[in-house]
């Protein structure tokens, strides 16, 4: 922005007596849930992700070790996904490098709360394209 158009805009714009600023901050707006997690676990945790835009669709995983240890992944889909679906590519994957690992314990956390309430039965899979990624992470789990 031209710095002249933003003087222009203010001058045209006075502030008055009853101008009152935005309130921008929403605490926790969003958070459905929080857990403790505890730390001496001998579990592995997993932390899953995807993301897609016009240009391109993600997904990324991090598989942590009971000592720390940290093994991330991440891939480009070279299909179009919607979020839900890159939401199951993503905890897919993670789940699949817990198993290259020979893990027998994971803790599996996202910030997809449709993807984890499905996938620990609490919800119904009503979306026909979800129904065999809910099934293939149920197989995997196992």
């Amino acid at each position: 922005m031209k710095a002249q158009a933003l003087a222009d805009h203010l001058a045209e714009n006075p502030i008055d007596d009853e101008y009152q600023p935005l309130r921008t901050y929403f605490p926790d707006e969003e958070v459905n849930s929080v857990e403790a997690i505890s730390e001496d676990t001998h579990a592995w945790k997993m932390f899953f992700d995807g993301a897609v835009n016009v240009k391109v669709v993600g997904i990324g995983a991090i598989l942590i070790s009971p000592t720390g240890q940290h093994y991330p992944a991440t891939a480009q889909l070279r299909f179009f996904c919607t979020n839900n679906t890159t939401e199951y590519e993503a905890c897919i994957m993670g789940i699949n490098m817990a198993i290259d690992q020979n893990v027998e314990e994971l803790l599996i956390m996202g910030d997809s709360d449709l993807i984890i309430r499905q996938a620990q039965g609490e919800w119904e899979t009503r979306d026909v394209k979800l129904i065999p990624y809910k099934k293939h992470v149920e197989d995997l789990s196992k």
